[in-house]
């Protein structure tokens, strides 16, 4: 009888990969993580760089659709499950028709199945029976308009809004900052606070906003984790945050 002594250990588990396009300056790619089960992998790639600062057209530049459709190609090699687009901005910009168009340019790449960040918030709202909000935004009032007139174009009545005014690093916000951003934006008509920008860190402060508000808060990343996982038969990892509920 021969015993088998190898000791080594069993393989890795099985994952889904999910292909993740952001604009060159996203800094949060931690983030995403943290909202991503063990059996789920995320392979990410960027827009190509242009030094620009966050305004209208640097949101159209990284929202390009034949750039989204390359950086699709860029992934093929992996066979995700899913691609997320994740850029708010990128994909309000040009209303709820350059929204569909930047998922359709990732199918026609070859993905499987497609999100992109506004779109996500859309289906998060769906979802939590949310049709009037409030937004809070880290940017300047011009991309700020382009994300309520988004929202109204789909249906979704923006009933007040905060924004920070930024143009750059909006990475570096700390929560406080934004705990008093979505704070300033609440209002009593509002079924739920959208948290808009993926370059904007918001995982830990959602639940506590909850809580403290009384409503859903969505954020960007949190909305396109949820969506992506969704089209894949996961949930994504978040206590305390309803949308994750749903």
């Amino acid at each position: 009888m021969t015993t088998n002594t190898s000791t080594a250990p069993p393989g890795p588990p099985a994952q889904t990969g999910v292909g993740v396009i952001v604009p060159y300056d996203m800094a949060l790619d931690r983030e995403l993580w943290r909202w991503t089960p063990d059996d789920v992998t995320l392979f990410f790639t960027r827009t190509p760089y242009s030094p620009m600062p966050v305004t209208v057209e640097m949101a159209e530049h990284v929202g390009d659709a034949e750039a989204i459709r390359v950086c699709t190609r860029d992934l093929i090699t992996v066979s995700p499950s899913v691609y997320a687009y994740g850029c708010t901005s990128g994909s309000f910009v040009r209303g709820v028709r350059g929204e569909r168009r930047l998922a359709e340019a990732m199918r026609e790449a070859g993905a499987p199945a497609a999100v992109t960040t506004s779109g996500a918030l859309l289906e998060a709202l769906g979802r939590l029976a949310a049709g009037r909000v409030a937004i809070a935004t880290p940017y300047d009032p011009h991309v700020t308009d382009r994300l309520r007139m988004f929202l109204r174009e789909a249906g979704v009545d923006v009933v007040a809004d905060s924004y920070l005014g930024l143009t750059t690093d909006i990475w570096k916000v700390p929560y406080e900052r934004t705990a008093e951003l979505v704070a300033q934006a609440d209002d009593e008509r509002a079924e739920a606070i959208v948290i808009s920008c993926t370059n904007l860190p918001t995982y830990d402060v959602i639940a506590p906003l909850e809580a403290r508000l009384g409503k859903p808060v969505v954020s960007a990343n949190q909305a396109t984790m949820w969506a992506a996982l969704r089209a894949v038969g996961r949930r994504a990892v978040g206590p305390g945050q309803r949308l994750l509920d749903r």
